[in-house]
């Protein structure tokens, strides 16, 4: 089966598909004084009520998808009437101190573990680390690939989660989010699933919380703020990921379905399956039976509207399944 084509994502980067350059590329574009953040956040101390928290969801008919065409290949039309039956759903991504749970009681190995690499936003490779950085993505340079990269060392060798244990677990694949599922009992959501839950009940709203992206000047979500990939100015008071509960749910209680981290679904990739009336159900939608790479959604806290607003509620894009970064993370599903 041949790819369908897609727009390549630079927020999150195909472990496949990415073009390297090489390590003096890297240097010259990104390791000047400019790409030094221009603000810091603490770590903040960890919410113990995030963690095994569900929402059920009476499901329904609800009108899936937009008419924004900015990014054509991304497919997010047409808009159209889709029934989801009843659900549960954790009110928020899969936390560092869940994921460890899951490893130490199985071993498991991560993709970026086994392939030894994974890719880290520049801003967060430490001065002793980056004269070890031998590529970039082409035309995504803010995207290292960086050695022993993983889930416990999200910004590279020498970082740890200490202090994160509450932000969403970050350098996970689709195949390491199954096997979480099969660990937890619990599965992905379909891509229809998590538009319905992360509507929150408006219909055709621009966000998860209306039309607005800043409501009387509060901040909703973790994106980027300033001049992307080099300066943010992290106005909503995070520079990377942020702890799950630290901007306002949605009208089902779900937190963190705009930015922070993007969450794998369980379908493949298409631009155009859901459009052919023939082949693709209005009822459960679960999207075609193979591919080529996952579907992803929410956004990142590296999403800025001058180059990626697909933290608006009905944005799509995808990865392949065997990819990981710095800000890809997924929440679960209980049927």
């Amino acid at each position: 089966m041949s790819p369908e084509p897609r727009t390549e994502d630079c927020c999150a980067p195909d472990r496949a598909t990415g073009v390297v350059t090489d390590h003096v590329a890297v240097g010259d574009a990104y390791n000047s004084s400019d790409a030094i953040p221009a603000a810091t956040t603490e770590p903040q101390e960890p919410n113990p009520k995030s963690a095994n928290s569900f929402v059920h969801l009476d499901g329904g008919v609800f009108r899936m998808g937009t008419t924004d065409t900015r990014f054509a290949d991304d497919a997010e039309g047409p808009i159209r009437e889709v029934t989801v039956d009843p659900f549960t759903i954790s009110s928020v991504p899969v936390t560092n101190l869940q994921w460890s749970e899951f490893i130490s009681a199985t071993g498991y190995v991560t993709d970026a573990e086994r392939f030894g690499w994974s890719f880290v936003f520049h801003h967060f490779v430490s001065d002793a680390v980056r004269p070890t950085v031998q590529q970039a993505v082409k035309g995504s340079e803010w995207w290292w690939q960086v050695n022993s990269a993983t889930w416990s060392n999200p910004d590279g060798p020498d970082s740890t989660i200490d202090g994160r244990e509450e932000h969403p677990v970050t350098h996970v694949s689709w195949h390491d989010a199954v096997a979480y599922c099969e660990w937890a009992d619990t599965r992905l959501p379909t891509e229809a699933e998590w538009e319905y839950a992360a509507r929150g009940g408006l219909d055709q709203a621009k966000y998860a919380w209306g039309e607005i992206l800043e409501p009387d000047g509060q901040h909703m979500c973790n994106i980027w703020q300033g001049q992307f990939p080099n300066v943010n100015s992290c106005d909503d008071g995070h520079h990377g990921t942020s702890p799950v509960r630290s901007f306002p749910a949605n009208d089902f209680g779900l937190f963190d379905v705009a930015g922070n981290v993007w969450e794998w679904c369980a379908d493949w990739w298409s631009a155009t399956f859901h459009r052919n009336e023939r082949r693709a159900t209005r009822d459960n939608p679960r999207g075609p039976k193979r591919g080529d790479a996952k579907v992803i959604r929410g956004g990142s806290y590296l999403c800025h509207e001058s180059y990626c607003n697909r933290y608006r509620v009905g944005a799509r894009t995808a990865s392949t399944p065997d990819s990981s970064t710095g800000n890809m993370g997924f929440r679960v599903v209980k049927t």
